[in-house]
């Protein structure tokens, strides 16, 4: 087992000894039938000018001074093929998206194999000792954990997992089994937050409308305006769409107000006239933060029927924590849990295990006013009614609580965007 960072600097010689130059790099080449690269040229210091040589060139790569198998005067020229990695220049010290821990983490040393003669790029370190490797501190590290009988973390990741997206820029993991569009949202909004912006614009292109949806509704607000600012107005338009009508409206919000007008413009019927509706809401009151996206029932449907009537008009509903009832003028009379409608008999009227006693709040009611409802009365979610007791929409407890509780527990915002 040997490491890139243990041989980069070393001395190459001829065949009869003599000075040619230092070790800069390493050429791999991968190959279609192989996940992992081949060791293909050499890259050297010559006369303070980088040559490549070809790797069947070198004798002993792993000897103190390098020997090759020419003289100085008969170099051969390596020839570059389009599939060539540069592993100092292209991969050490690079960013690589960890999908199966949903973590950015940085190249720290890459570890070679030598198998039947031929030498392979194995594994890449993304752990301390990679760095300890580098600074000349390995050695003196693992000697003092073995007399302390510390057992030193082994953090590689096998190079069949490594993709290059862009030589450089970054590297990502392909792990079939937890790829990009697997993972869950959050996690995408993580490893996002650490990227810069055309790394983050490249996961965004690969990614489809209703997950990058489902991502920008885990960040906040701000940074959401700067992963849209270089989208096309088509491709926006498709996401608004797919996002919760609360948190497409506070995006259009943000946005330039040219922009916002002419995306809402382009946007399906349905979902424009909600967004539009929640925008004439002050920013921090009830129907500022409301969704429109909600399950209602007639009064006088038996359960059998209430259940039908889901399933044909709620399955966009992302936020399915109670069935609300409404009368033949779309008052608002009653709440019942999935549970209770479970739990009902097929033929019982929903009026008769329903809850009359809705606790409500008004579209201009104050954020913290919804919050403590909220809170009191150990909802879920609150109805938002006009004066005519008319449902509007339903605030979330995660939306009501996201203003008042403190700022660490809130979405994460960028660290690293640039």
């Amino acid at each position: 087992m040997a490491f890139l960072s243990e041989i980069l600097g070393r001395t190459i010689t001829d065949l009869d000894g003599n000075f040619i130059g230092k070790l800069d790099d390493l050429v791999a080449r991968e190959v279609p039938e192989f996940p992992h690269p081949i060791i293909d040229g050499v890259v050297i210091i010559h006369k303070r000018k980088p040559i490549t040589i070809p790797y069947n060139m070198v004798m002993s790569l792993f000897a103190p001074a390098i020997p090759l198998k020419c003289h100085a005067g008969d170099l051969p020229i390596y020839q570059p093929t389009e599939n060539d990695v540069y592993l100092s220049r292209d991969v050490l010290d690079k960013q690589i998206i960890d999908t199966d821990g949903a973590r950015v983490v940085r190249v720290n040393d890459l570890e070679l194999v030598r198998i039947n003669g031929t030498l392979y790029v194995s594994n890449v370190d993304v752990g301390l000792m990679g760095i300890l490797r580098r600074v000349g501190l390995a050695g003196a590290t693992t000697n003092f954990a073995n007399a302390i009988k510390l057992r030193l973390p082994d953090n590689t990741i096998s190079w069949d997992d490594v993709e290059l997206l862009r030589h450089d820029q970054f590297m990502r993991l392909r792990v079939p089994a937890a790829s990009i569009a697997e993972l869950h949202p959050a996690d995408v909004a993580e490893i996002i937050s650490d990227l810069n912006r055309l790394e983050t614009g490249q996961i965004l292109d690969a990614m489809e409308v209703e997950q990058i949806a489902d991502t920008l509704e885990q960040v906040e607000t701000e940074f959401q305006v700067e992963l849209v600012e270089n989208m096309s107005d088509e491709k926006v338009a498709d996401v608004l769409e797919e996002m919760e009508p609360d948190e497409a409206a506070d995006l259009l919000a943000e946005l330039p107000e040219e922009r916002s007008r002419r995306l809402v413009s382009m946007m399906e019927k349905d979902e424009a006239e909600d967004v539009r509706r929640l925008l004439t809401y002050p920013e921090d009151s009830a129907g500022g933060i409301m969704t429109t996206d909600f399950a209602v029932v007639p009064l006088n449907v038996t359960a059998a029927n209430a259940i039908k009537i889901l399933r044909e008009t709620a399955s966009e509903i992302e936020t399915f924590f109670y069935v609300y009832v409404t009368d033949t003028d779309n008052h608002l009379v009653g709440v019942f849990s999935l549970t209770n409608l479970i739990f009902a008999e097929p033929n019982m009227l929903v009026m008769d295990f329903m809850d009359d006693r809705v606790k409500t709040v008004n579209p201009l009611d104050d954020q913290e006013e919804v919050a403590q409802v909220i809170t009191k009365y150990d909802l879920l979610a609150v109805p938002v009614v006009d004066d005519n007791n008319v449902i509007q929409g339903i605030v979330t407890a995660d939306d009501a609580l996201d203003k008042i509780i403190p700022t660490a527990w809130k979405k994460r915002l960028p660290r690293f965007y640039r």
